[in-house]
């Protein structure tokens, strides 16, 4: 009853005000219909309930408010770009690649930019994976006099712009090593980015093992690392492997740095160590900078193929950060 009072007061207020004031716009109307809607309902719940109730009231109005176009932007970006790719997406698109498809032609796929991601960005999960995980264990676990210098390079490195990567590897690889564009030196690239986000994260999940499970195993005479080993990390690793995952989904759609590494190419490319190689994010890059319909429609199909992969790793991510709790469930109904 207070919530339909007070918008049926503000949406009132709102139209006199904009009738004495002349205002026109749309956005202008929903903006000031939600401050006074807000400044009537906290009127409204403190006549009824106190201040106390009022304020608990309007926290979970902004929140819920928040929740809703976080979800509303999430769904218009998700939308568009499904209605936008799906009328060009065909198996073909997973098989073929642009080496044969003009731009005026049909046909023509990602199949070269399928295959560059998943390389690229597998090399990089490999390294960077382990260099993270060790880099939290040593945070988290051992300390020292060098743990607060390397927590401050570590978010320092979460704060750098993808290009700054870029170009440091495009400065010592391929220019001062004469190593040429390739998938291996834009997985170099992606560690960098990757990195701070896995040891941050890894770092938050060691510090949600209890320490009653390290005492006990010192306790036992283990030295620190067969308990860290043996102990800390296996009670960690679905949160591991969730942060891993989350490193991953961070740089699987990054373009800036793979434009001065990989550099892209128009043919499926399987070593990545040779030769330039393309990559989803190039693939969408570089279409939709040229004045052609079929080419920018390509270009939005291989948008939604990248969406789809990133819902799917953080999906997957979800997944492994609630392992096992289907089973507990079952175990206590039986």
């Amino acid at each position: 009853m207070e919530v339909a009072a007070a918008a049926l007061a503000a949406g009132c207020s709102v139209r006199a005000l904009f009738l004495v004031m002349d205002w026109h716009g749309s956005l202008a109307a929903v903006v000031w219909s939600y401050a006074a809607f807000f400044a009537f309902y906290r009127v409204l719940a403190s006549a009824s309930g106190g201040r106390v109730v009022a304020t608990d009231r309007l926290m979970t109005l902004a929140i819920a408010t928040g929740a809703l176009l976080a979800l509303g932007a999430l769904g218009w970006l998700v939308g568009f770009v499904v209605l936008r790719g799906l009328p060009a997406l065909r198996p073909a698109f997973f098989t073929q690649d642009l080496s044969r498809a003009g731009p005026l032609n049909p046909g023509g796929g990602a199949l070269h930019g399928i295959i560059g991601t998943l390389e690229q960005v597998g090399l990089a999960t490999v390294v960077a994976a382990p260099v993270a995980v060790l880099t939290a264990v040593y945070l988290n676990e051992v300390g020292g006099r060098l743990a607060a210098v390397i927590r401050f390079f570590v978010d320092a490195l979460g704060g750098l712009p993808s290009i700054v990567a870029g170009l440091l590897v495009y400065t010592v690889w391929i220019v001062a090593e004469r190593g040429g564009f390739s998938g291996a030196a834009g997985s170099a690239a992606l560690v960098v980015l990757m990195l701070p986000t896995i040891t941050r994260t890894s770092e938050e999940v060691l510090r949600t093992v209890p320490d009653e499970l390290r005492e006990a195993g010192l306790a036992l005479g283990a030295p620190q690392w067969r308990n860290v080993a043996r102990v800390v990390l296996p009670a960690a690793r679905t949160g591991l492997v969730t942060a891993s995952v989350l490193g991953v989904a961070r740089v699987v759609g990054e373009t800036a740095p793979m434009i001065l590494t990989a550099f892209g190419a128009s043919a499926v490319n399987r070593n990545p160590f040779h030769a330039p190689q393309a990559d989803l994010p190039l693939f969408v890059w570089s279409l939709l900078r040229q004045p052609n319909s079929r080419q920018i429609d390509r270009a939005w199909t291989g948008a939604l193929v990248l969406v789809l992969l990133i819902l799917v790793l953080f999906a997957l991510a979800r997944v492994v950060s609630s392992g096992g709790r289907p089973r507990r469930w079952a175990r206590m109904r039986r």
